[in-house]
Protein backbone atom coordinates (compact mmCIF):
# COMPACT_ATOMS: atom_id res chain seq x y z
CA UNK A 1 0.00 0.00 0.00
CA UNK A 2 1.31 3.47 0.04
CA UNK A 3 3.19 4.81 2.29
CA UNK A 4 0.62 7.68 2.72
CA UNK A 5 -2.04 5.08 3.26
CA UNK A 6 -0.66 2.81 5.34
CA UNK A 7 -2.70 2.88 8.39
CA UNK A 8 -5.96 2.16 6.24
CA UNK A 9 -3.97 -1.89 6.37
CA UNK A 10 -5.60 -1.71 9.75
CA UNK A 11 -9.00 -2.96 9.45
CA UNK A 12 -10.02 -0.65 13.16
CA UNK A 13 -8.90 1.73 11.27
CA UNK A 14 -10.26 1.77 8.26
CA UNK A 15 -13.34 1.57 9.89
CA UNK A 16 -13.14 4.01 12.04
CA UNK A 17 -11.80 6.84 8.92
CA UNK A 18 -14.77 5.64 6.71
CA UNK A 19 -17.87 6.47 9.36
CA UNK A 20 -15.66 9.75 10.51
CA UNK A 21 -15.53 11.10 7.27
CA UNK A 22 -19.23 10.90 6.48
CA UNK A 23 -19.85 12.18 10.14
CA UNK A 24 -16.85 14.98 9.34
CA UNK A 25 -18.62 15.68 6.03
CA UNK A 26 -21.78 16.34 8.16
CA UNK A 27 -20.31 18.21 10.55
CA UNK A 28 -19.38 20.75 8.39
CA UNK A 29 -22.76 21.20 6.87
CA UNK A 30 -23.96 21.96 10.62
CA UNK A 31 -21.50 24.25 11.27
CA UNK A 32 -22.11 26.26 7.81
CA UNK A 33 -25.99 25.65 8.42
CA UNK A 34 -25.63 27.14 12.18
CA UNK A 35 -23.48 30.68 10.82
CA UNK A 36 -26.16 30.85 8.03
CA UNK A 37 -28.95 30.51 9.94
CA UNK A 38 -27.73 33.06 12.74
CA UNK A 39 -26.34 36.00 9.97
CA UNK A 40 -29.47 36.09 7.69
CA UNK A 41 -32.25 34.63 10.21
CA UNK A 42 -31.72 35.17 13.18
CA UNK A 43 -29.79 38.67 13.11
CA UNK A 44 -29.24 40.95 10.02
CA UNK A 45 -26.15 39.97 9.34
CA UNK A 46 -24.51 40.36 13.26
CA UNK A 47 -20.89 39.53 12.96
CA UNK A 48 -20.96 39.70 17.03
CA UNK A 49 -23.96 37.53 17.73
CA UNK A 50 -21.30 34.97 15.37
CA UNK A 51 -18.56 35.43 16.99
CA UNK A 52 -20.54 34.78 20.70
CA UNK A 53 -21.72 31.61 19.24
CA UNK A 54 -18.71 30.69 17.84
CA UNK A 55 -17.24 31.45 21.38
CA UNK A 56 -19.38 29.56 23.16
CA UNK A 57 -18.86 26.22 20.92
CA UNK A 58 -14.94 26.31 21.78
CA UNK A 59 -15.19 28.40 25.46
CA UNK A 60 -15.09 24.73 26.95
CA UNK A 61 -11.90 23.43 25.58
CA UNK A 62 -10.74 26.04 27.96
CA UNK A 63 -12.16 25.39 30.93
CA UNK A 64 -12.75 21.83 30.96
CA UNK A 65 -9.50 20.56 29.38
CA UNK A 66 -7.88 19.22 32.81
CA UNK A 67 -11.05 17.19 33.74
CA UNK A 68 -11.74 16.03 29.79
CA UNK A 69 -7.94 15.09 29.74
CA UNK A 70 -8.19 12.84 32.93
CA UNK A 71 -11.88 11.36 31.49
CA UNK A 72 -9.86 10.08 28.39
CA UNK A 73 -6.93 8.87 30.60
CA UNK A 74 -9.52 7.07 32.80
CA UNK A 75 -12.04 5.45 31.21
CA UNK A 76 -12.39 3.46 28.10
CA UNK A 77 -11.90 5.50 25.23
CA UNK A 78 -14.63 3.75 23.09
CA UNK A 79 -17.40 4.47 25.89
CA UNK A 80 -16.62 7.58 26.17
CA UNK A 81 -16.98 8.15 22.48
CA UNK A 82 -20.24 6.27 22.36
CA UNK A 83 -21.64 8.45 24.74
CA UNK A 84 -20.09 11.99 22.97
CA UNK A 85 -21.20 11.35 19.66
CA UNK A 86 -24.84 10.08 20.72
CA UNK A 87 -25.06 13.57 22.59
CA UNK A 88 -23.87 15.45 19.70
CA UNK A 89 -26.22 13.87 17.53
CA UNK A 90 -29.48 14.68 19.88
CA UNK A 91 -27.87 18.71 19.88
CA UNK A 92 -27.53 18.49 16.51
CA UNK A 93 -31.23 17.09 15.89
CA UNK A 94 -32.81 19.60 18.87
CA UNK A 95 -31.53 22.71 17.00
CA UNK A 96 -32.82 21.39 13.59
CA UNK A 97 -36.29 20.53 14.61
CA UNK A 98 -36.56 24.40 16.02
CA UNK A 99 -34.89 25.75 12.72
CA UNK A 100 -37.25 23.77 10.21
CA UNK A 101 -40.46 24.87 12.54
CA UNK A 102 -39.56 28.30 12.18
CA UNK A 103 -39.60 28.54 16.05
CA UNK A 104 -35.75 28.87 16.54
CA UNK A 105 -34.12 32.13 18.64
CA UNK A 106 -30.93 33.42 19.06
CA UNK A 107 -30.52 32.26 22.64
CA UNK A 108 -31.70 28.92 21.57
CA UNK A 109 -28.54 28.91 19.17
CA UNK A 110 -26.52 29.95 22.11
CA UNK A 111 -27.67 27.37 24.29
CA UNK A 112 -26.66 24.24 22.16
CA UNK A 113 -23.45 25.37 20.74
CA UNK A 114 -22.34 25.92 24.42
CA UNK A 115 -23.67 21.89 25.14
CA UNK A 116 -22.14 21.09 22.09
CA UNK A 117 -18.88 22.75 22.67
CA UNK A 118 -19.09 20.86 26.10
CA UNK A 119 -19.72 17.06 24.10
CA UNK A 120 -16.78 18.24 22.02
CA UNK A 121 -14.51 19.43 25.03
CA UNK A 122 -14.84 15.71 26.19
CA UNK A 123 -15.22 14.13 23.29
CA UNK A 124 -11.45 15.43 21.30
CA UNK A 125 -8.79 14.40 23.51
CA UNK A 126 -10.93 11.03 23.64
CA UNK A 127 -10.78 10.77 19.90
CA UNK A 128 -7.39 11.92 19.57
CA UNK A 129 -5.99 9.51 21.88
CA UNK A 130 -8.18 6.89 20.55
CA UNK A 131 -5.90 6.78 17.37
CA UNK A 132 -2.80 5.09 18.90
CA UNK A 133 -5.41 2.36 20.08
CA UNK A 134 -6.27 1.07 16.81
CA UNK A 135 -2.97 1.40 14.91
CA UNK A 136 0.64 0.47 15.81
CA UNK A 137 3.36 3.20 17.06
CA UNK A 138 5.24 3.00 13.50
CA UNK A 139 1.97 4.09 11.74
CA UNK A 140 0.51 6.79 14.51
CA UNK A 141 2.09 9.71 12.44
CA UNK A 142 0.34 8.58 9.23
CA UNK A 143 -2.96 7.74 11.22
CA UNK A 144 -2.98 11.42 12.36
CA UNK A 145 -2.49 12.53 9.02
CA UNK A 146 -4.72 10.93 7.74
CA UNK A 147 -7.72 12.31 10.19
CA UNK A 148 -6.70 15.63 8.82
CA UNK A 149 -7.44 14.25 5.81
CA UNK A 150 -10.25 13.36 6.43
CA UNK A 151 -11.76 16.16 8.33
CA UNK A 152 -10.47 18.35 5.74
CA UNK A 153 -11.94 16.10 3.01
CA UNK A 154 -15.34 16.45 5.14
CA UNK A 155 -14.40 20.48 5.07
CA UNK A 156 -14.44 20.14 0.59
CA UNK A 157 -17.70 18.78 0.18
CA UNK A 158 -19.68 19.49 3.81
CA UNK A 159 -19.58 24.02 2.76
CA UNK A 160 -20.49 23.53 -0.85
CA UNK A 161 -23.41 20.82 0.16
CA UNK A 162 -24.58 22.63 2.80
CA UNK A 163 -24.67 25.74 -0.05
CA UNK A 164 -26.92 23.58 -2.42
CA UNK A 165 -29.43 22.00 0.66
CA UNK A 166 -29.62 25.44 2.07
CA UNK A 167 -30.58 27.29 -1.83
CA UNK A 168 -32.48 24.07 -2.14
CA UNK A 169 -34.79 23.57 0.78
CA UNK A 170 -33.47 25.36 3.57
CA UNK A 171 -31.03 26.02 6.81
CA UNK A 172 -32.89 23.51 9.06
CA UNK A 173 -32.88 20.51 6.66
CA UNK A 174 -29.10 21.11 6.49
CA UNK A 175 -28.86 20.58 9.74
CA UNK A 176 -30.74 17.76 10.55
CA UNK A 177 -28.82 16.42 7.69
CA UNK A 178 -25.88 16.50 9.60
CA UNK A 179 -27.77 14.65 12.45
CA UNK A 180 -27.94 11.49 10.34
CA UNK A 181 -23.98 11.59 9.89
CA UNK A 182 -23.59 10.81 13.16
CA UNK A 183 -25.01 7.00 12.97
CA UNK A 184 -22.12 6.24 10.49
CA UNK A 185 -19.65 7.07 13.32
CA UNK A 186 -21.25 5.15 16.22
CA UNK A 187 -21.96 2.30 13.84
CA UNK A 188 -17.95 2.15 13.27
CA UNK A 189 -17.66 2.19 16.74
CA UNK A 190 -19.80 -0.50 17.75
CA UNK A 191 -17.88 -2.77 15.16
CA UNK A 192 -14.40 -2.31 15.77
CA UNK A 193 -12.86 -5.71 17.27
CA UNK A 194 -11.88 -5.29 20.86
CA UNK A 195 -9.83 -8.03 20.13
CA UNK A 196 -7.48 -6.00 18.10
CA UNK A 197 -7.46 -2.82 19.98
CA UNK A 198 -4.49 -1.64 22.49
CA UNK A 199 -5.87 0.06 25.00
CA UNK A 200 -3.76 2.32 26.90
CA UNK A 201 -3.27 1.84 31.02
CA UNK A 202 -6.26 3.58 32.54
CA UNK A 203 -5.07 6.18 35.15
CA UNK A 204 -5.74 5.11 38.28
CA UNK A 205 -5.20 7.19 42.01
CA UNK A 206 -5.90 10.59 43.37
CA UNK A 207 -3.87 13.81 41.87
CA UNK A 208 -4.41 12.87 38.00
CA UNK A 209 -5.58 16.50 36.10
CA UNK A 210 -2.09 17.51 38.13
CA UNK A 211 0.36 14.91 36.69
CA UNK A 212 -1.25 16.33 33.41
CA UNK A 213 0.17 19.99 34.20
CA UNK A 214 3.70 18.91 35.54
CA UNK A 215 4.28 16.36 32.66
CA UNK A 216 3.90 19.57 30.64
CA UNK A 217 5.76 21.84 32.51
CA UNK A 218 9.22 19.79 32.15
CA UNK A 219 8.53 19.23 28.82
CA UNK A 220 10.10 22.44 26.93
CA UNK A 221 9.48 20.91 22.85
CA UNK A 222 5.83 20.29 24.00
CA UNK A 223 5.49 23.88 25.54
CA UNK A 224 6.93 25.59 22.28
CA UNK A 225 4.59 23.52 20.04
CA UNK A 226 1.60 24.73 22.07
CA UNK A 227 2.83 28.30 21.98
CA UNK A 228 2.78 28.75 18.53
CA UNK A 229 -0.54 26.28 17.80
CA UNK A 230 -2.05 29.13 20.27
CA UNK A 231 -1.34 31.91 18.76
CA UNK A 232 -2.37 30.46 15.43
CA UNK A 233 -5.59 29.15 16.86
CA UNK A 234 -6.52 31.96 18.41
CA UNK A 235 -5.69 34.55 15.71
CA UNK A 236 -5.63 32.65 12.38
CA UNK A 237 -8.13 30.01 12.51
CA UNK A 238 -11.23 31.83 12.47
CA UNK A 239 -12.76 30.76 9.72
CA UNK A 240 -15.95 30.39 10.43
CA UNK A 241 -16.31 33.79 11.09
CA UNK A 242 -13.57 35.40 8.51
CA UNK A 243 -14.99 33.76 5.26
CA UNK A 244 -18.69 34.65 6.52
CA UNK A 245 -17.74 37.90 6.86
CA UNK A 246 -15.69 38.46 3.47
CA UNK A 247 -18.40 36.91 1.64
CA UNK A 248 -21.57 38.99 2.68
CA UNK A 249 -20.11 41.98 3.49
CA UNK A 250 -16.93 42.99 0.99
CA UNK A 251 -18.05 40.95 -1.72
CA UNK A 252 -22.16 40.68 -1.21
CA UNK A 253 -22.51 36.85 -1.99
CA UNK A 254 -24.79 34.59 -0.91
CA UNK A 255 -25.03 30.97 0.95
CA UNK A 256 -23.36 29.05 -2.71
CA UNK A 257 -20.86 31.38 -2.28
CA UNK A 258 -20.19 30.75 1.12
CA UNK A 259 -20.06 27.87 1.17
CA UNK A 260 -17.93 27.22 -2.24
CA UNK A 261 -14.96 29.40 -0.01
CA UNK A 262 -15.04 26.22 2.67
CA UNK A 263 -14.66 24.02 -0.23
CA UNK A 264 -11.41 26.29 -2.10
CA UNK A 265 -10.23 26.39 1.50
CA UNK A 266 -10.26 22.40 1.76
CA UNK A 267 -8.23 21.84 -0.99
CA UNK A 268 -5.61 22.91 -0.10
CA UNK A 269 -5.94 21.83 3.84
CA UNK A 270 -6.64 18.25 2.23
CA UNK A 271 -3.75 18.45 0.05
CA UNK A 272 -1.42 19.48 3.31
CA UNK A 273 -2.87 16.51 5.12
CA UNK A 274 -2.19 13.53 2.39
CA UNK A 275 1.97 15.26 1.79
CA UNK A 276 2.03 14.77 6.27
CA UNK A 277 0.98 11.45 5.84
CA UNK A 278 4.05 10.64 3.58
CA UNK A 279 6.47 11.66 6.42
CA UNK A 280 7.68 9.31 8.39
CA UNK A 281 7.93 11.62 11.54
CA UNK A 282 7.16 14.90 12.05
CA UNK A 283 9.90 17.95 12.82
CA UNK A 284 9.73 21.46 13.95
CA UNK A 285 11.22 23.02 10.99
CA UNK A 286 7.99 22.18 8.53
CA UNK A 287 6.20 23.34 11.72
CA UNK A 288 8.20 26.61 11.68
CA UNK A 289 8.11 26.75 7.33
CA UNK A 290 4.37 26.05 7.15
CA UNK A 291 3.89 29.24 10.03
CA UNK A 292 5.30 31.26 7.64
CA UNK A 293 3.84 30.79 4.78
CA UNK A 294 0.65 31.18 6.38
CA UNK A 295 1.89 34.54 7.42
CA UNK A 296 2.74 35.52 3.70
CA UNK A 297 -1.63 33.34 2.20
CA UNK A 298 -3.10 35.05 4.89
CA UNK A 299 -1.80 38.50 4.07
CA UNK A 300 -2.70 37.70 0.50
CA UNK A 301 -6.04 36.95 1.27
CA UNK A 302 -7.32 39.80 3.18
CA UNK A 303 -6.01 42.27 0.58
CA UNK A 304 -7.18 40.02 -2.35
CA UNK A 305 -9.09 42.93 -4.80
CA UNK A 306 -11.77 40.25 -5.64
CA UNK A 307 -14.17 37.13 -4.80
CA UNK A 308 -12.26 35.04 -6.95
CA UNK A 309 -8.60 36.39 -5.94
CA UNK A 310 -9.98 35.85 -1.97
CA UNK A 311 -11.03 32.03 -3.17
CA UNK A 312 -7.44 31.43 -4.95
CA UNK A 313 -5.87 32.74 -1.80
CA UNK A 314 -7.71 30.19 0.59
CA UNK A 315 -5.85 27.44 -1.20
CA UNK A 316 -2.46 28.43 0.06
CA UNK A 317 -4.08 29.38 3.93
CA UNK A 318 -5.43 26.55 3.93
CA UNK A 319 -2.18 24.37 2.84
CA UNK A 320 -0.16 26.06 5.69
CA UNK A 321 -2.16 26.09 7.95
CA UNK A 322 -2.84 22.67 7.87
CA UNK A 323 0.78 21.72 7.43
CA UNK A 324 1.38 23.39 10.69
CA UNK A 325 -1.45 21.77 12.39
CA UNK A 326 -1.04 18.25 11.70
CA UNK A 327 2.62 18.50 11.90
CA UNK A 328 1.85 19.91 15.78
CA UNK A 329 -0.71 17.75 16.15
CA UNK A 330 2.07 14.02 15.40
CA UNK A 331 4.73 15.78 17.18
CA UNK A 332 2.54 15.96 20.63
CA UNK A 333 1.15 11.94 20.42
CA UNK A 334 4.19 10.91 19.39
CA UNK A 335 6.35 12.37 21.56
CA UNK A 336 4.34 11.50 25.03
CA UNK A 337 3.99 8.03 27.06
CA UNK A 338 0.53 6.33 26.23
CA UNK A 339 -0.72 6.48 29.46
CA UNK A 340 -0.44 10.50 29.33
CA UNK A 341 -1.81 10.86 25.81
CA UNK A 342 -5.01 11.77 26.92
CA UNK A 343 -4.27 14.26 29.28
CA UNK A 344 -1.82 16.31 27.29
CA UNK A 345 -3.80 15.82 23.81
CA UNK A 346 -5.90 18.03 25.96
CA UNK A 347 -4.56 20.41 27.42
CA UNK A 348 -3.14 20.87 23.53
CA UNK A 349 -6.72 21.21 22.38
CA UNK A 350 -7.14 23.91 24.84
CA UNK A 351 -4.79 25.52 24.20
CA UNK A 352 -5.55 25.33 20.48
CA UNK A 353 -9.31 25.69 20.46
CA UNK A 354 -9.58 27.35 23.71
CA UNK A 355 -8.29 31.02 22.82
CA UNK A 356 -10.77 31.18 20.18
CA UNK A 357 -13.30 32.06 23.14
CA UNK A 358 -11.71 35.27 23.23
CA UNK A 359 -10.41 35.51 19.73
CA UNK A 360 -14.24 35.20 18.27
CA UNK A 361 -15.69 38.13 19.76
CA UNK A 362 -12.06 39.72 19.35
CA UNK A 363 -12.60 39.15 15.21
CA UNK A 364 -15.93 40.22 15.42
CA UNK A 365 -15.08 43.14 17.24
CA UNK A 366 -12.35 44.21 14.43
CA UNK A 367 -15.08 43.50 11.62
CA UNK A 368 -16.83 46.25 12.73
CA UNK A 369 -14.43 48.42 14.01
CA UNK A 370 -11.95 47.99 11.52
CA UNK A 371 -13.81 46.29 8.70
CA UNK A 372 -13.57 42.49 7.36
CA UNK A 373 -10.55 42.75 5.52
CA UNK A 374 -8.39 42.99 9.35
CA UNK A 375 -10.26 39.82 10.46
CA UNK A 376 -7.95 37.82 8.00
CA UNK A 377 -5.01 40.51 8.37
CA UNK A 378 -4.78 40.14 12.39
CA UNK A 379 -3.73 36.84 12.10
CA UNK A 380 -1.25 37.30 9.55
CA UNK A 381 0.92 40.04 12.05
CA UNK A 382 0.50 37.92 15.10
CA UNK A 383 1.54 34.54 13.20
CA UNK A 384 4.27 36.65 12.03
CA UNK A 385 5.06 38.44 15.27
CA UNK A 386 5.10 35.63 17.12
CA UNK A 387 7.70 33.90 14.47
CA UNK A 388 10.04 36.47 14.95
CA UNK A 389 9.82 35.83 18.74
CA UNK A 390 10.32 31.99 18.48
CA UNK A 391 13.36 32.84 15.86
CA UNK A 392 15.22 34.70 18.02
CA UNK A 393 14.92 32.55 20.72
CA UNK A 394 16.08 29.52 18.84
CA UNK A 395 19.00 31.71 17.35
CA UNK A 396 19.95 32.36 21.18
CA UNK A 397 19.43 29.65 23.65
CA UNK A 398 19.31 26.45 21.04
CA UNK A 399 21.54 25.05 18.22
CA UNK A 400 19.90 26.40 15.13
CA UNK A 401 21.89 26.74 11.94
CA UNK A 402 21.05 26.80 8.23
CA UNK A 403 23.16 24.22 6.11
CA UNK A 404 23.59 24.00 2.17
CA UNK A 405 22.83 20.47 0.71
CA UNK A 406 23.54 22.46 -2.81
CA UNK A 407 23.91 26.54 -3.79
CA UNK A 408 19.74 25.86 -4.99
CA UNK A 409 18.44 24.55 -1.49
CA UNK A 410 19.46 25.88 1.86
CA UNK A 411 18.06 23.96 4.96
CA UNK A 412 17.36 24.81 8.49
CA UNK A 413 18.43 22.39 11.12
CA UNK A 414 16.80 22.82 14.12
CA UNK A 415 17.91 20.71 17.15
CA UNK A 416 15.78 22.08 19.60
CA UNK A 417 13.55 19.25 20.90
CA UNK A 418 14.66 16.29 23.07
CA UNK A 419 14.19 12.49 21.43
CA UNK A 420 10.54 10.90 21.99
CA UNK A 421 10.09 10.55 25.29
CA UNK A 422 10.01 6.35 26.58
CA UNK A 423 10.90 4.83 29.62
CA UNK A 424 14.13 7.00 30.11
CA UNK A 425 10.90 10.21 31.56
CA UNK A 426 8.73 8.07 33.89
CA UNK A 427 5.09 9.54 34.30
CA UNK A 428 5.20 11.01 37.33
CA UNK A 429 3.36 9.39 40.56
CA UNK A 430 -0.28 10.29 41.21
CA UNK A 431 0.01 12.60 44.01
CA UNK A 432 -1.31 11.72 47.40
Amino acid sequence: MSPTFTSLEVRNYRLWAAGALVSNIGTWMGRVGQDWLVLTVLTAGSATALGVVTGLQFLPFLLLAPWAGLIADRFPKRRTLLATQSMLAVSSLLLGVLAVTGVAQLWHVYVIALLQGVTTAIDNPARQAFVSEMVPDDKLANAVSLNSASFNLGRLIGPGAAGLVIAWWGTGEALLLNTVTFVFVIAALLRLKGSELRPAPLARGRGGIRDGFRYVRRRGDLQLVMLLVFVLGTFGMNFQITMALMATKVFDKGAGEFGLLGSVMAVGSLTAALLSARRKRPRLRVLLLALVGFTVAAALAASAPTFWWFAVALVPVGLTALTALTTANAMVQTRVVPEMRGRVMALYMAIFMGGTPAGAPLIGWISETFGPRWTIGIGAVAVGVTLVGVSVWLGRSQNVRVSYESQRRPRVQVDALPPVERATHPVPEPAR
